[in-house]
C-alpha cells in the first residue's frame, strides 16, 4: 500500500499547492483593482534608440476627460502622477512613493480607508494640500496604532495635512509594498511636488470598465478614441499603450492551472505504480495461499467466493493506502503552504476523487490475481507444497 499512500498524498499536496498559488495570483491582481486598464504614454526615439512606453508624454488631460465623458464602457478614469521623495513628520522621516491622483483612483483600486476621509474633487480642483497615507508610511512616521489623521507632514518641505489613512493592501506577487505610498490631489502634486507639462499628463491613466465583460470593449473604445484625438494615420503605430490587467491575470492563472495539472499527472503515476505493486503482492499471495484456496474450494467455496475474497483484499489495501495518503498529503500541503506563505486550499472533491481512484486501482490491479485464484483446480491446489 506504500505506493498508493505516496501517490494519493502527492496528488492531494500538488493540487492543494496549485490551488493556493492560483488564489495568491488572484489576490495579487485583485489588490491592483477590478476591471482595470492602464493607459501609458508613447515612447521616445533618439538616434535610432527607442525609449519604450512612458518615455515620451503623449497623453493629455483632455484625453482623460474624453475617456470619462465619451465612452459608454468606462466607469472611472483617474490620472496617476508619481515620484519618490522624502516625507517628514515632526520627528521621523521616510522616503516613499508620492502619487498625485483624483478620488476615482481609490474606486478603481477598490481601496478603502482604515480611518479618516478621502480628499474630494473640490480638493483636486483647488489644489488643497491634503494627503492620504499608506499604512506602511503611517506606521513609519507616527508609530503603529497611532492616529495620523489631522497630523501635518512635509513633502519636499511643503506642509500637507493628513486627512486619512488607507487600508492595508499588502504586497504584490513581485514583492512591491502597495501600502508604502502617499496620495495627494493631482493639482497639488503639480504645483507643490513636481511641475507639470502643460496640457500633457506626466504619468499614466487608470481606467475602470463598467463590468468585467466590458473590459475588452473599453480597451477597443479607448484605442479608437486616442487614435482619433491624436490624429494618427491608418497605418501609423499607436503613440500610447493600453494594458489590460485582466488579460495578465488570466494568463497567470492559466499558467498556474497548467502547472497544477502537470504536477497532478505526475503524482498519478505514483498511483499506477502503487497499483502494480498491489497486483504483484496479490499474485505472490495467491501462490503462497494455494493450499488454503484448495481447502476452501473443497469444503464448498465457489469460484466467485474466491474471486470476491482476493478482490476485497486488494480494494481494502488500496482504500487504506488512500486514506493514509489523504492525511499525508494534507500535512505536506500545510507545511508547503506555510513555507511559501500561500493559502492552503485542499479541495474536498479532489480528495474524494483521489481516494476513489485508489479504489479503482485496487479493483483494476487486483482483478487478475483474484481471477487466477478463482480458477485454480481444487485437487491440484491441495497437492501444492
Amino acid at each position: 500500500a506504500l505506493g498508493i499512500i505516496i501517490g494519493v498524498g502527492a496528488v492531494i499536496a500538488m493540487v492543494a499547492m496549485g490551488a493556493g498559488a492560483r488564489a495568491q495570483v488572484e489576490q495579487a491582481f485583485a489588490s491592483m483593482g477590478t476591471n482595470v486598464l492602464v493607459v501609458m504614454p508613447g515612447s521616445s526615439s533618439s538616434g535610432g534608440a527607442r525609449g519604450g512606453f512612458g518615455s515620451q508624454p503623449t497623453l493629455t488631460w483632455e484625453d482623460a476627460r474624453a475617456m470619462q465623458t465619451e465612452l459608454s464602457s468606462v466607469r472611472f478614469v483617474a490620472p496617476l502622477l508619481r515620484t519618490n521623495a522624502q516625507v517628514l513628520s515632526e520627528d521621523q522621516n521616510w522616503t516613499t512613493s508620492i502619487q498625485g491622483t483624483t478620488p476615482d483612483y481609490l474606486d478603481i483600486r477598490n481601496w478603502d480607508l482604515d480611518h479618516g476621509a478621502r480628499f474630494s474633487q473640490t480638493d483636486v480642483d483647488s489644489g488643497t494640500k491634503v494627503a492620504l497615507l499608506g499604512a506602511t508610511v503611517a506606521d513609519k512616521l507616527f508609530g503603529p496604532g497611532t492616529d495620523a489623521v489631522g497630523q501635518m507632514v512635509r513633502l519636499k518641505n511643503i506642509p500637507f495635512q493628513v486627512v486619512g489613512v488607507l487600508g492595508k493592501k499588502g504586497q504584490s506577487a513581485m514583492g512591491q509594498d502597495y501600502d508604502d505610498v502617499v496620495l495627494v490631489p493631482s493639482r497639488a502634486y503639480q504645483t507643490k511636488i513636481q511641475g507639470g507639462l502643460g496640457k500633457f499628463l506626466n504619468g499614466v491613466i487608470y481606467v475602470s470598465a463598467v463590468s468585467a465583460d466590458q473590459v475588452g470593449r473599453a480597451q477597443t473604445q479607448i484605442t479608437e478614441l486616442l487614435r482619433d484625438r491624436h490624429r494618427l494615420a491608418v497605418h501609423a503605430e499607436d503613440d500610447f499603450s493600453v494594458r489590460n490587467l485582466a488579460e495578465v491575470a488570466s494568463a497567470q492563472e492559466q499558467g498556474t492551472k497548467t502547472l497544477t495539472a502537470l504536477l497532478a499527472s505526475i503524482a498519478l503515476v505514483s498511483l499506477l505504480v502503487g497499483g502494480i505493486g498491489i497486483m504483484n503482492i496479490m499474485l505472490v499471495s495467491v501462490t503462497e495461499r494455494t493450499r488454503e484456496i484448495g481447502i476452501r474450494m473443497a469444503v464448498g467455496a465457489r469460484p466467485r467466493d474466491i474471486l470476491a475474497q482476493f478482490l476485497v483484499e486488494a480494494v481494502t489495501l488500496s482504500l487504506a493506502g488512500g486514506i493514509l495518503g489523504l492525511g499525508l498529503g494534507t500535512g505536506a500541503a500545510q507545511w508547503l503552504a506555510s513555507s511559501f506563505g500561500w493559502p492552503l486550499l485542499v479541495q474536498p472533491e479532489i480528495a474524494m476523487l483521489a481516494i476513489g481512484f485508489s479504489a479503482v486501482v485496487g479493483v483494476g490491479f487486483g482483478l487478475y490475481p483474484a481471477r487466477k485464484a478463482s480458477r485454480l483446480d481444487p485437487i491440484e491446489a491441495l497437492r501444492y507444497e
